[in-house]
């Protein structure tokens, strides 16, 4: 028996449940000359603004023991030049494109959603409204449940595809501003983005990161992603989520399946290695056959309790 390790989310189905995170592989042209993006499940873009944005000055991003720091200040292009110039190109990709939307106003949310609605070739957007490292916007309409649903609800109401929406961590309780999501339409939960951190520099006596703070992704921030993404799997949310935090290996990819999610988006390990994720679909597809598993549903959400 060969494992299928297909997934279908909000209707869309894709070869597998390996994607890329927002911010780890620009907008996808460098990684394309690393392997076949058919080999990937998704490819989710970094975040797009209505302006373009030169995001914080360097050093903006800084290693630690088991991560990373960063404040890159959602450095982009802008709506305009992604679809001038972005668009043509991931349109020829054989592989889902989900393009990941930032604002500082929930109009802005909208304005954006509303060009990338015109464009048939983006088969999904992320509403990255749990971001860490950004003075105005991003986390503020994640961390309040009423905010949520709007942003969530004004989108959808110019973006007729599936709408994710990316929580993070820094919350009192995420499973109301999941469920928060949901009332407002979105379509899958993207848990979870990045952890407040910082780090300084004992020679300078000045932080690492020239924001003085940015957001902490890679290994450390595993296990409270895994625990993000159970309770809002056992919470009552219909919604199917995808996982995000600290994936290196398949194994990473199991876990966060067991816990509940259908699907992954690996982020930092690129920059450590860049194939990672053919690795790890090949990886999963092994494990699933050792296991006798015929499909990745049978793995979603089948931790077994104490």
């Amino acid at each position: 028996m060969t494992p299928d390790i297909r997934v279908t989310i909000a209707g869309t189905e894709f070869v597998n449940p390996i994607w890329t995170a927002s911010g780890c592989c620009g907008y996808g042209e460098e990684l394309a000359n690393v392997f076949p993006l058919s080999k990937l499940g998704a490819l989710v873009t970094k975040s797009i603004t209505q302006k373009p944005r030169m995001g914080h000055r360097p050093p903006r991003t800084a290693e630690t023991a088991s991560g990373m720091l960063n404040a890159i200040g959602l450095a982009n292009v802008g709506i305009d030049a992604f679809i001038s110039d972005k668009i043509p190109w991931l349109e020829q990709q054989p592989t889902k494109i989900i393009v990941n939307v930032a604002g500082s106003s929930i109009q802005e949310y909208v304005n954006v959603s509303a060009r990338l609605a015109d464009s048939p070739r983006v088969d999904m957007i992320e509403l990255n409204i749990s971001c860490p490292n950004v003075d105005k916007g991003g986390i503020e309409f994640g961390v309040d449940p009423v905010m949520t649903e709007k942003c969530v609800s004004e989108v959808r109401r110019v973006f007729k595809r599936p709408i994710i929406a990316k929580l993070g961590p820094n919350v009192t309780d995420i499973t109301q501003i999941a469920k928060a999501a949901e009332a407002g339409g979105a379509d899958a939960l993207a848990i979870m983005n990045s952890a407040f951190g910082t780090s300084v520099n004992i020679d300078t006596w000045r932080p690492r990161l020239t924001n003085n703070r940015g957001g902490l992704t890679g290994p450390a921030i595993k296990p409270m992603a895994l625990l993000m993404v159970d309770v809002v799997y056992r919470s009552g949310v219909k919604l199917p989520i995808i996982g995000i935090g600290g994936i290196a290996t398949w194994q990473d990819v199991v876990e966060f399946m067991l816990f509940g999610a259908t699907a992954v988006q690996v982020g930092t390990q690129l920059f450590v290695e860049p194939d990672a994720p053919v690795k790890i679909a090949a990886g999963l597809k092994a494990y699933m056959k050792t296991k006798k598993l015929a499909t990745v549903a049978d793995l979603v959400g089948k931790v077994q309790r104490w």
